[in-house]
């Protein structure tokens, strides 16, 4: 995946943000993460590109499972694949018609309608393109991903002590045993989201990475302590979920998946940054 890879080099690690440099990578191991979050959010299966979950009134596409929302549509999570095709077609690659030509709108009304064309030529059509622009989609990941601490710090206010708190434990994270922290950060934004949006909360409680940030203590294991606080954060999103959500069904999954960051199957395999 060198296109990501060479992105991730030019947004990421040309420049320093707060006066602090993440750690660099090879692009093996964006590889690593590209293929990481394609098996947390599909199991690396072409079929699950695209899905549309029961209980939810959105399908979710691609690697990264990106939300479109249809005509008039308001929710508390944030749309992406509106932006992620505008990202595609603004480095050249063909969006299908049929999506250039929704002026943005998901054109199923409903979980029973998407998956009664799973096997129809549009779905089929968007399978294959997603699974053959995967490195794209890692490149819109990643850019993302470099607008995250940006965000939370302009949401989280002028206190001082706050933004120092989530600036440190950002880059505590990130070069946490060189490429997992940076796994870590960028699969959670891309998972749940940084935590600035005011409407992706539960009761006025957030779980995004900001509050992730906020609620942990670096010491002298950051990615443990950010897994314990991620955990801690999804547990009192799913008290907070309103009941016909029922997201106690996905919590253990959820768990599991930041259990990845510790545990990082393969980890041995691929080369690690000596910076």
């Amino acid at each position: 995946m060198p296109g990501a890879a060479v992105l991730l080099a030019n947004l990421l690690f040309a420049s320093s943000i707060f006066g602090r440099d993440y750690p660099a990578l090879e692009p093996e191991q964006v590889n690593w993460i590209a293929d990481r979050i394609f098996a947390n959010e599909c199991n690396s299966k072409p079929e699950c590109l695209t899905s549309w979950n029961a209980g939810e009134d959105f399908p979710s596409l691609g690697i990264g499972h990106f939300i479109w929302y249809r005509q008039d549509q308001q929710d508390i999570f944030t749309e992406s694949f509106p932006d992620l095709m505008t990202f595609m077609a603004s480095r050249g690659i063909e969006i299908p018609r049929w999506i250039a030509s929704s002026n943005g709108d998901a054109p199923w009304q409903n979980r029973e309608q998407f998956q009664a064309e799973y096997h129809q030529e549009r779905l089929s059509e968007l399978r294959d393109f997603l699974l053959r622009h995967r490195q794209a989609q890692m490149a819109f990941i990643i850019q993302r991903f470099t607008a995250s601490l940006d965000a939370i710090l302009v949401e989280t206010g002028p206190e001082l002590e706050e933004k120092t708190r989530l600036e440190n434990n950002f880059y505590a994270v990130a070069n946490a045993q060189v490429p997992a922290g940076m796994y870590a950060l960028i699969d959670y934004v891309n998972f749940k989201g940084t935590g600035a949006s005011a409407t992706e909360s539960y009761r006025g409680q957030g779980w995004g990475l900001r509050q992730v940030l906020l609620n942990m203590d670096a010491g002298p294991e950051p990615l443990a302590s950010f897994v314990e606080s991620a955990k801690k954060m999804l547990t009192l999103r799913v008290a907070n979920a309103p009941e016909d959500r029922q997201e106690q069904r996905w919590l253990k999954g959820w768990q599991n998946r930041l259990d990845t960051y510790l545990e990082l199957p393969g980890l041995q395999d691929i080369p690690h940054s000596q910076d």
